[in-house]
């Protein structure tokens, strides 16, 4: 039987985290689709970064969502298609769009919030808050790990 390429890992925490991460993508799909939205998790995160603060320059949201500008013009028109969002040229400045929630996109938004609850519900089942606190702490730390190092980081350039 092949070793795996980085033995050892099956004891790290980040592969867990990815699978993890992979387990809860396909969770809410599932869930959303059962109740006939058709969403994924990054639609649904960036509905709510709009909703909240308001219509934003395509440039701002793929800093806030942390995605290229390939992969967010790809999603956007994804979600263009469904009457999600729309993207606007700016009037001060053409070169800009700015993208904001339409009104169908808020109704889907509000529609799929109870759902997300009880996702997210499903998921906590059984874990105590003890052990939420802890998990929510070493996500922290690893966060601040993280960014220490990549500060670290640019600081030597």
């Amino acid at each position: 039987m092949r070793k795996g390429v980085f033995p050892g890992m099956e004891h790290l925490m980040m592969p867990w985290i990815g699978k993890t991460m992979k387990h809860i993508d396909h969770f809410i799909a599932t869930k959303m689709a059962e109740h006939g939205i058709n969403l994924t998790r990054q639609q649904v995160i960036l509905m709510k970064i709009l909703f909240h603060d308001g219509p934003l320059p395509q440039n701002n949201l793929a800093f806030v969502t942390d995605r290229d500008k390939t992969s967010l013009t790809r999603l956007l028109s994804t979600m263009e298609k469904k009457n999600l969002v729309a993207r606007i040229t700016s009037t001060e400045d053409k070169r800009v769009n700015v993208v904001h929630l339409t009104k169908n996109g808020e109704k889907v938004l509000n529609e799929t919030a109870p759902i997300l609850l009880e996702v997210i519900m499903h998921m906590q089942e059984g874990i105590d808050e003890d052990d939420q606190k802890t998990v929510i702490s070493v996500m922290q730390k690893i966060q601040e790990n993280i960014n220490k190092h990549i500060d670290s980081c640019s600081s030597n350039k």
